[in-house]
């Protein structure tokens, strides 16, 4: 239906009426306003949920129904991640196809409802098995002391190694994923995050033994004045943190991720600090946690502290510098620094903290050192999957630099700088366009 503008003096006998705006000018408005919106967002706001609505789950995750036995299992593709839910009293298959030159890695994260009720040994178990039922591996992650419902994240790996006879060969396997005490566990369905990474073979023999001793030392503390850094919300939105001090602010319950670039031949050691609590006493059992996880999520170490009301620290590491031949080491947190790339900082406050200290927010500081000297990493005969997971690129090193994070905002981030600009400048033409679109319109309608 037309409408028309009318005015005191009427409207003038000839005149066609003036049309309204089309949905395509709406949709081209409604995208200019958009760009001129995210431009000006600080960084980790855009497009992601923050750490108080809970979980934030890739974007991109595909959903996958879980099957209960191997004949139906959904099959994973590497370099994808998936969404999809574990009941109490069921084993969750998945099936996934291998070659027989590359290792594989599965990760699982399960995130119980916020608010219900779980026991410290209780968790999810995460198991990779042959056609036959032989297992390549079994992992789990608990909930711990805290008995704080949280996302907790495990790992399955398969690896071709020399000598090795189970789960070398090319075919069909199957991830099995559980809850690790199902009598003990609440009645409602987990949500699972899942990924899958391949990574190639050396193009060259390489060593088979783990490297000799490496300079365990704690270094000597970082001082100095926080600098603000928003956390995010899950691993695909963690914020990416460079050497340096680090605060924020968190609510029991909340668990706050951090994205650390570590190249070949670096190291980690971190360290959480939670606030006062202005005058309020008692004690919260583990109510700072603390966990360091790879590129492939698979956890390096963890630690946790009691709370009193006074500033409580916790910290991990130094980790061994980060190393192809790790994998063939005897300790798990060893084993675990085998690739470059990503390596996640995951903070969680318990939930109990709020029954003696209220519900915040709490001041939250992360202390991070890089340590040792970077170096040229291993010759892979082919490309990972997906592309670039073992690498500390440049644009996680640029968006974790000093003078990109150092006001967790567009002004001190050189490339948020540019996506700034670019963003309000295409935002602005965008709606320029629309106005002389709009005018030019008006005057063929008059």
């Amino acid at each position: 239906m037309g409408w028309r503008r009318t005015s005191r003096a009427g409207t003038r006998r000839g005149s066609r009426p003036r049309t309204p705006p089309g949905p395509l000018f709406r949709r081209l408005a409604t995208a200019a306003a958009a760009l001129c919106l995210v431009a000006v967002l600080p960084v980790g706001t855009a497009g992601a949920a923050g750490p108080a609505d809970g979980y934030a789950f890739a974007a991109d995750a595909r959903r996958v129904d879980a099957a209960d036995g191997t004949a139906a299992a959904a099959r994973l593709t590497a370099g994808a991640t998936y969404r999809s839910s574990l009941g109490r009293d069921s084993t969750a298959y998945y099936g996934i196809d291998l070659d027989g030159a590359s290792d594989a890695y599965v990760s699982v994260t399960a995130v119980p409802r916020s608010g219900g009720e779980v026991v410290a040994v209780d968790g999810v178990r995460v198991s990779l098995r042959d056609a036959d039922g032989g297992s390549c591996s079994l992992d789990t992650a608990t909930f711990g002391a805290a008995r704080s419902p949280r996302p907790v994240t495990a790992w399955a790996r398969r690896e071709i190694t020399p000598g090795a006879t189970r789960c070398q060969e090319p075919g069909h396997y199957y991830l099995a994923v559980e809850r690790v005490r199902p009598q003990d566990s609440a009645p409602g369905a987990w949500d699972l995050e899942l990924t899958a990474v391949s990574e190639p073979g050396l193009r060259r023999a390489a060593a088979t033994t783990a490297p000799g001793t490496w300079d365990s030392a704690t270094p000597v503390p970082l001082t100095g004045d926080p600098a603000p850094r928003r956390a995010g919300a899950g691993f695909a939105g963690a914020a990416p943190l460079s050497q340096g001090a680090w605060r924020t602010e968190a609510r029991p319950g909340q668990t706050l991720y951090y994205e650390v670039p570590l190249d070949w031949g670096r190291r980690l050691h971190a360290t959480a600090e939670l606030g006062g609590s202005d005058g309020r006493s008692g004690y919260a059992t583990a109510a700072l946690s603390l966990a360091l996880h790879n590129p492939v999520r698979g956890q390096v170490d963890s630690a946790a502290t009691g709370y009193t009301g006074r500033r409580a620290t916790v910290g991990i590491g130094p980790v061994p510098p980060v190393d192809h031949a790790n994998r063939y080491a005897v300790t798990t947190e060893q084993r675990a620094m085998r690739f470059a790339g990503s390596y996640y900082l995951v903070v969680h406050l318990a939930e109990q903290l709020a029954e003696r200290f209220g519900d915040g927010p709490f001041e939250v500081v992360l202390r991070v050192q890089v340590t040792g000297r970077a170096r040229t990493g291993p010759a892979y005969a082919g490309e990972p999957v997906p592309r670039g997971v073992f690498e500390a690129t440049d644009d996680v090193l640029r968006a974790a630099a000093p003078e990109a994070t150092g006001g967790g905002g567009a002004d001190g981030d050189p490339a948020m700088r540019v996506v700034a600009v670019g963003g309000i400048g295409a935002g602005s033409v965008l709606l320029a366009g629309l106005g002389v679109w709009t005018v030019v319109a008006r005057r063929r309608g008059a």
